[in-house]
């Protein structure tokens, strides 16, 4: 156990000034002070340090030796608060995102491309995974924040509000013809439907709406992304549910078909999710910032 580290930057200091006055001025003590924790420090190792010389002082065999673990301890040191430094500068460190596949293409990956040009030595580590594992991953320390569908609810959590999002039902040509007036939820489940599987906050939250409305959704596919849910409705295969926010290139195209909802499907929110009471660092409140 160390006594004090005090005695030991006093001794480091008189080392490389090799004065027990030069030693006083640079720590801003007085040279008895200087001279009466050498000699503490001389008495706790039962030795000598130093001896004097005509110009001050000399480390002593003994002093040497210690001198040598004592200056490795300082650049140690001087390291760390180098590597901090170069952290809160946003010049070293690693940011580890969780993120649903949708979330992560077309809201996260604009966000990345301007952190990364903007902090190239900040390391970036996404991890995919559904809203719900989302949470658990934060949860168990894996990531530093996720990004994830609202509404959610959990006690542990610092929920910020990000980007309203839409969804819509939209079909391919061959659907066509049920664009041009709005429909009931419960005419548009006569046609073929496809839906995100269960499990995702999307899914939950389009199985809400049906429930108020009375009406249940039997989908007739049921895939893992919007993505595909994109590319079957394109196709013609049925009707899909996705984020109108992340299809406007599709619909401004006429690739695809808006399917217009009486009543509307409501928005709702992408949220930001923090753990409460664990600090996060620098350069993840940085990103948390961009979006």
């Amino acid at each position: 156990m160390i006594e004090n580290l005090e005695w030991y930057k006093v001794f480091y200091i008189t080392a490389i000034a090799g004065s027990f006055s030069r030693a006083a001025d640079q720590l801003f003590i007085t040279q008895p002070a200087v001279t009466h924790t050498i000699k503490q420090l001389e008495a706790k190792h039962k030795g000598q340090l130093f001896f004097r010389t005509s110009r001050g002082v000399q480390l002593t065999n003994e002093g040497h030796m210690l001198f040598q673990y004592i200056e490795q301890a300082y650049n140690l040191i001087t390291m760390g608060e180098r590597k901090l430094a170069e952290m809160h500068n946003l010049m070293e460190g690693e940011v580890r995102i969780g993120a649903g596949d949708t979330l992560c293409k077309h809201y996260l990956l604009p966000h990345l491309e301007v952190f990364h040009a903007l902090y190239p030595s900040i390391k970036l580590q996404i991890t995919n995974r559904t809203t719900s594992e989302t949470i658990q991953l934060l949860k168990s320390g894996s990531i530093d924040f996720g990004i994830v569908n609202l509404p959610i609810v959990d006690e542990q959590l610092i929920i910020r509000d990000s980007i309203e999002i839409q969804d819509c039902f939209v079909a391919g040509a061959p659907f066509k013809q049920l664009a041009t007036a709005p429909l009931t939820l419960e005419q548009l489940t006569e046609h073929p439907i496809l839906l995100l599987e269960k499990g995702s906050n999307t899914r939950t939250f389009i199985d809400q709406y049906a429930r108020q409305l009375h009406v249940t959704i039997q989908p007739d596919i049921e895939l893992g992304s919007i993505d595909l849910l994109v590319e079957f409705a394109r196709t013609g295969l049925g009707i899909a549910c996705v984020i109108k926010n992340f299809i406007t290139s599709e619909l401004a195209q006429a690739s695809l078909y808006e399917l217009r909802l009486d009543p509307p499907i409501p928005p709702r929110r992408v949220g930001i999710i923090t753990l409460k009471n664990v600090p996060i660092s620098v350069a993840t409140e940085r990103f948390i910032e961009m979006l």
